[in-house]
């Protein structure tokens, strides 16, 4: 139970290479996919974490190994949060920049394309805003896929 199976570097160099891999995936993926889930979002999460137990762990079942896994994930976690807080070009790469996708009552039907966003997600954050189109200033997808309102 508390014995190591495979090497603790192995399982460092494991945990940092699916890490940075997920990383890029989720960045690649756009704002949408990681601030607005939907049920078939949840279900590819949750598929991704068993796709690659096996290659995080890499066969290695102790709790010690379990151990070594989460500590790593969590301080490569932080260390991205502390040095993206520090350099603001470091910051734009991991989070990318928000994006206007609507100003003075019209939407940017390209933008919400490229964005993979609908009208109607457009729409429902005017009506969470309370805001009617007609009072729409600025919409700004955010960095963390939610869309801000400004009204006019």
């Amino acid at each position: 139970m508390f014995d190591l199976q495979v090497n603790a570097w192995e399982l460092l160099a494991r945990a940092a290479l699916i890490y940075l891999a997920l990383f890029v995936m989720v960045r690649v993926s756009g704002k949408r996919t990681v601030g607005q889930f939907t049920p078939f979002d949840l279900l590819v999460v949750m598929l991704l974490s068993e796709a690659v137990s096996n290659g995080l762990s890499g066969g290695d079942d102790s709790v010690v190994g379990a151990w070594i896994l989460a500590a790593a994930l969590i301080v490569m976690n932080g260390l991205l949060g502390f040095f993206s807080s520090r350099s603001r070009r470091l910051e734009r790469l991991l989070e990318g920049c928000p994006v206007l996708i609507g100003r003075d009552s019209q939407w940017f039907p390209d933008v919400l394309s490229r964005h993979r966003l609908s009208l109607a997600d457009a729409e429902k954050a005017l009506r969470e805003a309370d805001c009617a189109l007609r009072d729409l200033k600025l919409a700004i997808l955010e960095t963390d896929g939610s869309i801000s309102i400004v009204k006019k």
